[in-house]
């Protein structure tokens, strides 16, 4: 809904205002559905449970289950009866389950919490709804971006929790302190969800209380919905994937303790979350496909870059074979002579070894950026053996070391978070646009899909980690998917340019061709992205 273009003064503080309220209640949402990530990594880091990767990819991921399945219910709930209640309610809601984390004993009675508290992750597609209500087109997307800084509650936990853990369990002396964390996170849902209901006003898009169930639904007939749903599923469902993901990453790749990986894992989230607001700002100034396309992009850089492994391996290399056939005579760390009745001695220049590749220390300090490779070969033959023409003679041997240095990695993953946040509000600069009357419903989906996302990666990251042994098969599974958007992306803008502005398209496809362009008359060429 647009703003009257004569709305006071005072209006316009109100609006920003509610936006302030909004941007806070949805941080305190965050930070509390986050939980999990480090707290499971803690309680298995600590040995109270013996879980395996996978068991801690559904620990970690069931809260996120139910904060997307219940978006979609939650975003209508919000344009029918407004931000103010619904948003009051979910807050003091989800206090409970997350205060009763604080007797869980077992692996099901973490799994059944998880799925209460996790409601909080339906806060998106209220707020989302919330908000666009209060300000006009021109600046939903900034204002989105604003909002949706609150994901920096993801990094907020990342970066504390693991303090506080250590300070209650006096470091690990009084391990059951562990249980005062989730009790703080539910008196602090509950203290802001009843400061929200006083400080907010109640405000609905125009028509709304009509509506039926099955206008309401209407929308999600349109595949454009689902497209938008799939971008956010990496954009977001990433982000909160990686969130959680990147606390035990660190403990066992790097070694580092739960309170350094968390700082670490922050450095990934906070700048996600601030950002968003920038791609806000982007997306208005400059269109939300340009914006989805350097995401898209820079996000398949760092992915490639990040799937290398560390690795310390020795590989066939290139080796030697007899040009003939002969006796070995001589055989030493430099050549090999073969000697021929025909055509007498043969010899055979052997590359030797070259010291060490790596030393002791370089393997300690952990500062090698570059990967380092080495190849050299071995006699394979003795002397007085009689060889065959093309036979062995040296066996190549390679040997290759790439620390995978964790600063590199930490940077990479950072511009991946950045671009994450820069992406979330690009998607979702579309919603109003193209659904003005129907940000809740169609906000609701696509933050079903995304949080979906945020369930399923760290699932399937558990999975990979079992089937392959590497942690980095994390950031093949983010290459493949987001080589998938894409491709679907840009296959349906090609569509679109045929359609809406033939005459464009054929320009644009002849001067790629070298072919003379076909004359343009006046027209309207404007391409919805």
């Amino acid at each position: 809904m647009e703003m009257n273009p004569d709305l006071s003064s005072q209006g316009r503080k109100k609006a920003w205002r509610m936006l302030a309220a909004n941007t806070f209640a949805f941080t305190v949402c965050f930070a509390a559905w986050m939980m999990n990530g480090v707290l499971i990594t803690f309680l298995v880091d600590n040995g109270i449970y013996n879980w395996g990767p996978a068991e801690m990819g559904w620990l970690i991921g069931i809260p996120v289950l139910t904060g997307a399945i219940f978006r979609l219910p939650l975003g209508i709930a919000t344009d029918k009866w407004g931000g103010k209640f619904v948003f009051s309610a979910l807050l003091i809601f989800s206090a409970i389950p997350m205060y009763m984390v604080s007797y869980c004993h077992s692996y099901w009675s973490f799994m059944l919490a998880g799925l209460g508290f996790g409601t909080v992750g339906t806060s998106f597609a209220i707020g989302i709804a919330y908000t666009s209500v209060w300000f006009p087109k021109e600046l939903q997307g900034t204002a989105l971006g604003i909002f949706g800084a609150g994901n920096a509650g993801a990094a907020l936990t990342s970066l504390g929790a693991p303090h506080v853990l250590n300070y209650l369990t006096n470091y690990g002396e009084q391990i059951e302190g562990w249980r005062q964390l989730p009790k703080f996170y539910a008196v602090l849902l509950f203290a802001t969800g009843v400061l929200f209901f006083l400080v907010t006003t109640t405000k609905l898009p125009p028509g709304s209380v009509q509506k039926s169930m099955r206008e309401r639904l209407q929308p999600l007939k349109e595949m454009r919905v689902w497209r938008f749903g799939l971008y956010y599923f990496f954009v977001f469902g990433g982000f909160v994937a990686l969130a959680q993901w990147l606390v035990p990453y660190y403990v066992n790749v790097y070694a580092m303790p739960v309170a350094m990986a968390g700082a670490l894992a922050a450095a990934n989230s906070l700048p996600s979350g601030i950002i968003r607001a920038l791609g806000g700002w982007m997306s208005d100034a400059w269109g939300a496909r340009r914006v989805m396309y350097w995401v898209f992009g820079t996000s398949l850089v760092c992915c490639a870059l990040l799937i290398i492994p560390q690795m310390d391996i020795h590989a066939p290399g290139s080796g030697i074979m007899a040009k003939v056939a002969g006796t070995v005579t001589e055989v030493a760390p430099t050549k090999i002579v073969v000697t021929t009745e025909k055509l007498g001695e043969k010899a055979y220049a052997l590359v030797p070894k070259a010291g060490e590749l790596v030393t002791p220390e370089e393997r300690v300090s952990g500062l090698l950026i570059l990967p380092r490779a080495m190849s050299w070969q071995e006699p394979a033959v003795k002397e007085g053996e009689k060889v065959t023409k093309k036979q062995l003679l040296a066996r190549g041997v390679t040997h290759i070391f790439f620390q995978a240095n964790v600063w590199i990695f930490t940077l990479l993953s950072l511009i991946m978070g950045a671009v994450m946040g820069i992406g979330k509000a690009g998607v979702y600069k579309h919603i109003p646009d193209y659904f003005p009357n129907d940000v809740g419903v169609v906000g609701g989906i696509v933050g079903v899909l995304g949080g979906l996302g945020g369930f399923v990666c760290p699932v399937i990251f558990g999975y990979l980690l079992r089937g392959t042994g590497l942690w980095t098969s994390c950031w093949m599974f983010f290459f493949v998917l987001v080589l998938i958007c894409v491709i679907w992306m840009h296959t349906v803008i090609r569509k679109m340019m045929t359609t809406q502005a033939p005459r464009l398209s054929q320009e644009i496809e002849d001067r790629s061709t070298r072919v003379k362009p076909v004359p343009l008359s006046q027209g309207n060429y404007n391409v919805a992205s």
